[in-house]
C-alpha cells in the first residue's frame, strides 16, 4: 500500500510539475502579446528596419517589441525590449534582449520555456476582422509595416501529453 501510495504520489507530482510549465509558459507568450509595441527593430547591421511583429523569419516562430520591461534598478536602457520565440526540436526557447536595436554583439537572454511540443501555429486578425497566417500582411501598404498590429493573435500549441492549447490574445491599440 505504502509503495502504491508513493508511485501515485510521484505521478502526481511530475503531472503538476508540467501543468506549472505549460500554465508559465503560454502566460509568458501572452504577456508579450499584450504589451506589444508599434516600434520596429533596427536591423543588426543596421541596414533597414525588422516590423514590430513579424511571424516566421529565419527559423524563428514569432519576433515582437514589447513594452513593460521593468527598470527599477535604474540602468541605463529603456523599458521596451526585442523578444523572440524559437521552436527547437521539441523545445519552444524565449530569447529577449535588452534593448529593442541590438547589435550582433548584444547578448541574448535565452529561457527554454515549453518542453514536448510538437508544433506551433500562429493566426493574426487584421483590421477587416480576417484572419491571416503571417504577419505582416502582404497588403500592408509599405508605410506601415514596420508599425502594423493585429487586432488579436491565436496561437496553438500542439503538445506531446496534453494536445492541443488554443490561446486567444487581443493586442492593444
Amino acid at each position: 500500500a505504502y509503495r502504491n501510495a508513493n508511485v501515485q504520489s510521484e505521478a502526481l507530482e511530475s503531472t503538476a510539475a508540467r501543468t506549472r510549465e505549460l500554465q508559465v509558459g503560454v502566460a509568458a507568450m501572452v504577456m508579450d502579446l499584450q504589451q506589444l509595441v508599434p516600434r520596429p527593430a533596427r536591423e543588426t547591421i543596421g541596414d533597414g528596419y525588422r516590423p514590430a511583429l513579424r511571424s516566421g523569419a529565419a527559423g524563428q516562430v514569432l519576433e515582437l517589441t514589447r513594452g513593460g520591461y521593468p527598470n527599477g534598478a535604474g540602468l541605463p536602457r529603456g523599458t521596451l525590449q526585442r523578444v523572440t520565440y524559437v521552436l527547437e526540436g521539441s523545445t519552444l526557447i524565449r530569447q529577449s534582449s535588452a534593448v529593442v536595436d541590438a547589435t550582433g554583439s548584444t547578448p541574448l537572454l535565452r529561457r527554454d520555456l515549453l518542453k514536448r511540443v510538437k508544433s506551433i501555429s500562429l493566426r493574426y486578425m487584421n483590421a477587416n476582422h480576417d484572419w491571416q497566417d503571417v504577419w505582416p500582411p502582404v497588403d500592408a501598404p509599405p508605410e506601415q509595416v514596420g508599425h502594423i498590429r493585429p487586432l488579436a493573435v491565436e496561437f496553438t500549441l500542439d503538445t506531446e501529453d496534453f494536445g492541443a492549447i488554443v490561446r486567444l490574445v487581443e493586442i492593444p491599440g
